[in-house]
């Protein structure tokens, strides 16, 4: 489905709560995250990390959770053509003098953001120096898979993968961003998972900076969980 066509717009940034956006920031450019420009559109503290793919969204003071942030161009009409197809919404700014913006929450409490534009800058060139590896899902807890999965693939209705052993796991491309659901009691909040073949690397950085971390955290065959300064759980 084209990005433009896409009931949810295009992916732009995982979006975290931090009550220090110094400390989370400092977090993720020691591990190889590039710190982009930021716009003026929000009035609370904000910034932006990437690692060439995923971008991050460190908002201090915006969200009481995590959201998932979407980009749709044409967000006022879009918002009245979910509203007739039955969506609620948590909050909804749509008006001629405003940043255009809404919010809805799945069937687990998971929170979706949908913007009118961009609030950032793309990075100049592609990098991909993060310490984690290369990042591969984005993973939301969920109670019941196949439940979540009736809310999300009217959203997302490419299914990449379905998995049901040892706990029930299902992957969509949510316009652009590969999105996970798991059923996984190790997962305590929407999470970053990422394919690293340089473990020594991680190691090497955990000994320098002192990062949180858990080995075997029992989610997927990560071999490591990282904890990021304002909750953030990264499973490599």
């Amino acid at each position: 489905m084209n990005a433009q066509n896409h009931l949810l717009g295009r992916f732009l940034e995982f979006s975290v709560q931090t009550d220090d956006i110094v400390e989370s920031l400092g977090f993720y450019k020691l591990l190889g995250f590039q710190e982009l420009t930021v716009g003026e559109v929000w009035k609370h503290k904000y910034a932006v990390v990437s690692d060439g793919v995923l971008n991050i969204g460190l908002h201090e003071g915006k969200f009481d959770r995590t959201a998932l942030t979407f980009v749709h161009h044409d967000l006022a009409r879009q918002a009245r053509s979910m509203s007739d197809h039955g969506f609620n919404f948590r909050y909804l700014k749509i008006d001629a003098d405003v940043f255009n913006e809404l919010g809805f929450v799945d069937r687990d409490k998971n929170l979706v953001n949908m913007i009118e534009a961009r609030t950032f800058s793309p990075a100049d060139e592609y990098q991909d120096d993060s310490v984690c590896g290369n990042w591969f899902e984005i993973t939301l807890p969920v109670r019941d898979v196949m439940r979540a999965a009736q809310f999300w693939a009217p959203l997302a209705p490419e299914l990449l993968r379905l998995r049901e052993e040892p706990t029930t796991h299902m992957r969509f491309n949510a316009a652009g961003m590969s999105l996970g659901l798991s059923e996984s009691i190790a997962l305590s909040g929407p999470s970053l998972c990422f394919r690293c073949d340089d473990k020594d690397r991680v190691w090497t950085y955990i000994a320098q900076h002192g990062f949180k971390f858990k080995e075997f955290p029992g989610f997927e065959g990560a071999f490591m969980s990282l904890q990021a300064p304002e909750g953030t759980m990264l499973y490599l």
